[in-house]
């Protein structure tokens, strides 16, 4: 069955349809025909035209307030709308457009013109048409291709677990000091997986607005205390000096602990990435605002706008591997707080993340 356009006209007067019906029925159109605006909205819940021919001069309510109606709705926006009028001064015409009208035909119609405007409107109708349909397929793809990503990431959590549990088997083992090095390497290797698939799940559930925050209290004295333990001994190993400037115990802020952390982890874990041997990284904790202090190579000028984009990994670092996901569940995070992350260079290089809740 062959595609028909169809074409809706609303006038009170019903001799200028059957004008309007002689002169685009040979073109085939499916004609419909409205005797009053006010029927123009509960006849659009059940039909879509193509186009929409709007008559000026009404009763109750006119063609140029019509057109606004259907240019405020996101349902009927973007059919196209043809003003008829028999008005020519150049006020009225402005008001035509300025209520949204696509174009205008004057009175009395000209069959040539009628049938080469609508032909118009219909070739942007069918462009819409086309372009809507390319965003829906796009979006369903990305949708499947997401959906695909989060149930991988979602099963390599079991096999994941079991090497953690045989790692900290091997920890309670007698073992030598080159094999506890090795067992270190394997537990360290097992919680930046964990930390990856964690991110990239809470991404996930906080771009879909379905991550819930758990906020309590949370001591930044040991908060910070526990960082720098985690990751002293990955600094001492790139013999970096890990610093902290911490507040008083029992100096608290509100959060969600867990995913706090795991923000900081990602801070100070990308700060001594990119940070030379030799360099301090520095964390300072207040209820103000938290840092993580560098003096490595820095950001470019040109990838600080998008540095916390998925999948952004800014400059390339020879022997670093970079994903890109990192800063981005950062900014995702501290957003979900109602919070601020940024960045800025740290004279004379490096860099300085400031989060702000």
């Amino acid at each position: 069955m062959s595609f028909r356009p169809t074409v809706l006209l609303v006038d009170d007067e019903s001799t200028n349809f059957e004008v309007v019906e002689m002169l685009l029925s040979p073109m085939g159109y499916a004609l419909h025909y409205l005797t009053h605006g006010n029927q123009l909205n509960p006849w659009l819940k059940n039909h879509q035209p193509d186009v929409i021919l709007l008559d000026v001069l009404m009763p109750e309510i006119s063609g140029i307030e019509l057109c606004q109606q259907l240019k405020q709705n996101p349902q009927t926006e973007h059919i196209p709308t043809i003003i008829l009028t028999a008005l020519t001064d150049k006020q009225h015409l402005s008001e035509c457009f300025a209520a949204g009208a696509d174009d205008f035909i004057r009175k009395p119609f000209h069959g040539t013109e009628l049938r080469a405007r609508v032909r118009s409107m219909l070739r942007i109708k069918q462009q819409h048409d086309r372009l809507q349909a390319m965003v829906c397929h796009i979006e369903e793809t990305l949708e499947l291709r997401q959906d695909m990503v989060n149930t991988i990431v979602h099963d390599l959590r079991n096999p994941l677990a079991n090497i953690a549990l045989a790692s900290q088997i091997l920890q309670m083992a007698e073992t030598t000091p080159q094999q506890n090095r090795k067992i270190e390497q394997i537990d360290y290797a097992t919680r930046r997986l964990q930390n990856l698939i964690d991110g990239l799940l809470t991404i996930a559930q906080l771009e879909a607005g379905k991550f819930m925050l758990n906020p309590t209290s949370i001591d930044l004295y040991q908060l910070g205390r526990d960082a720098i333990e985690d990751f002293t001994p990955i600094a001492n190993q790139q013999n970096i000096l890990l610093e902290a400037e911490l507040p008083r115990p029992g100096t608290c802020l509100t959060a969600d602990a867990n995913l706090l952390r795991r923000v900081l982890d990602n801070l100070l874990s990308n700060a001594l990435k990119f940070s030379p041997a030799h360099t301090p990284v520095k964390l300072r904790l207040s209820p103000e605002k938290i840092q993580v202090c560098d003096h490595g190579t820095g950001i470019s000028p040109n990838q600080l706008d998008r540095i916390f984009t998925k999948y952004e990994i800014g400059d390339i670092h020879h022997g670093v591997k970079q994903l890109g996901l990192g800063l981005a569940f950062c900014k995702f995070a501290v957003e979900a707080h109602q919070g601020n992350l940024t960045v800025e260079a740290n004279h004379p290089t490096g860099s300085i993340f400031t989060i702000t809740l």
